[in-house]
């Protein structure tokens, strides 16, 4: 999901005055062009390969049903490392931010068990349980409501801003997959059920556009690998459904009603980044209405306005700013493509096939971005989004493959040789590429093992989500359930 503002920060109202946009936009330019000249005198910390991550999890009854009591549930668990989400029966876990090195793998699957296991364990002591997956099969329209939104003014801000923008018309969800779903939405709610595993790499000005461009390459065949989304209100649809329903869910675009254009606050991204990752914070400036007018009093380097508008602009591979410990500013890139799920072990292989892949395409000789048009790259995600491991890619040898064929044939190796490069731990390269590897050598993804259940069980949604928590709670990776 992500929502809005990377730092999480509140704000303190919900209303908002012409002038509050005016006076608020002449702050945003003005930061702007200092982070312009930012790039310009490479003011950016030079500290690379930086992973961190955030796991978007659901809180659900003992009948599968989601459970708005997220209030409740972070006060008994009393951690800094889990938040609030946009709904009452979403969380968000974090781990701390590791180096890509040695035994980092082993590292971030220890942090994210032992923040897993708090939570779950602090769940049953309320009778409810926590469940990842990239929608819940159980979730009903009608609990997408404003009344389970989370009790924080941001959410509530968003909601009247992006109504505003729309004139007050309401939300068109259209999804054709393997079932037609055509509904009519009132409310940002929707996308409180799209709920994704959000992976954070830090770069440096030197490799920053190569490292993004090839996590806009490499996200066709990384979702592909981990699709986990077939089913919502009950149809089966796309094999990573979350995919067109977050990007209908906050459906306003640029100026000029550009909504029905390229330019959408959710969406793939206009292009490649060509010179600097500033590019992309000044087509923010220039394109995009301002939803979140929150005036701050902090001092321009700290870059809050500009943060605050980037957080409300999703791209599938997003940009961010930080700050490394000694206050030095950094550059991130967040690649918010996985969905959550379907257990802890197999969320760090996912991560693991994105970090070795990433990392292999932009030391590449030749940039992929080079070889591959970006309408190539944009048209192979939103195939893999659809159809999943029998998706067919355009590759950089100029052929139209499998993406099943592609992955066991080159991108795992180019995975593994990545994280080779990186000097990771030849055991955990094993181990978390070798699950990449099984997966897709049986194509039981996590959409596939929900299908497999349904046309097992037949299609109660609510059975579904318990035998699929029931499994994550076990612990195998998804290539090994059962439909039993």
């Amino acid at each position: 999901m992500g929502i809005l503002i990377a730092m999480g920060q509140e704000i303190q109202t919900t209303e908002f005055s012409e002038r509050d946009f005016v006076e608020y936009r002449a702050v945003l330019t003005r930061e702007t062009a200092l982070l312009g000249h930012w790039f310009e005198d490479r003011h950016f910390s030079q500290q690379s390969g930086i992973a961190g991550f955030e796991l978007e999890a659901w809180l659900i009854d003992q009948t599968g049903s989601p459970a708005p009591v997220n209030i409740d549930f972070l006060s008994h668990l009393d951690s800094q490392w889990v938040s609030p989400e946009l709904s009452l029966f979403n969380v968000e876990l974090n781990v701390r931010p590791a180096a890509l090195h040695g035994g980092v793998l082993s590292e971030l699957y220890d942090d994210l068990l032992r923040n897993w296991l708090h939570c779950t364990g602090v769940a049953r002591q309320m009778d409810i349980d926590l469940m990842m997956i990239g929608i819940l099969p159980s979730v009903k329209e009608t609990q997408l409501i404003l009344a389970n939104m989370s009790h924080m003014k941001r959410y509530r801000a968003l909601n009247e801003q992006v109504f505003r923008h729309r004139e007050g018309r309401p939300l068109q969800l259209d999804i054709l997959g393997r079932e037609h779903l055509r509904t009519t939405h009132h409310n940002v709610m929707l996308e409180a059920a799209t709920t994704s595993f959000q992976l954070h790499l830090q770069v440096n000005m030197d490799n920053a556009v190569r490292y993004y461009n090839a996590a806009i390459v490499a996200s066709a065949p990384v979702l592909a690998a981990c699709v986990n989304s077939p089913y919502l209100f009950g149809h089966d649809l796309w094999d990573e459904t979350r995919i067109p329903l977050f990007e209908q869910s906050v459906a306003t675009g640029g100026f000029s009603g550009a909504s029905a254009g390229p330019l959408k606050r959710v969406g793939f991204g206009s292009g490649y980044a060509r010179q600097s990752l500033f590019e992309c914070f000044a087509e923010n400036l220039e394109h995009f209405p301002i939803l979140l007018p929150m005036l701050s009093q902090e001092p321009a380097e700290s870059m809050q306005h500009v943060r605050l508008h980037n957080g409300t602009i999703w791209r599938w591979n997003r940009p961010l700013l930080g700050t490394d410990r000694d206050g030095k500013p950094h550059l991130r890139i967040e690649h918010r493509v996985i969905p959550a799920g379907p257990t802890v072990v197999d969320a760090i292989a996912n991560a693991a096939l994105f970090y070795g892949l990433v990392h292999h395409l932009a030391m590449s000789v030749d940039a992929p971005e080079t070889i591959l048009a970006f309408n190539e790259v944009r048209d192979n995600f939103y195939a893999a989004a659809r159809y999943g491991l029998e998706a067919r890619l355009d590759w950089m040898d100029g052929r139209r493959i499998p993406v099943r064929q592609l992955l066991q044939e080159k991108l795992v190796p180019a995975a593994i040789s990545g994280l080779e490069v990186l000097d990771i731990d030849r055991d955990d390269i094993n181990l978390y590429l070798g699950i990449i590897r099984d997966r897709v050598n049986s194509r039981q993804t996590g959409s596939a093992w929900q299908r497999a259940w349904v046309g097992e069980h037949g299609n109660d949604m609510g059975g579904l989500t318990l035998a699929y928590a029931e499994r994550q709670h076990q612990g195998q990776p998804v290539h090994e359930w059962s439909t039993d």
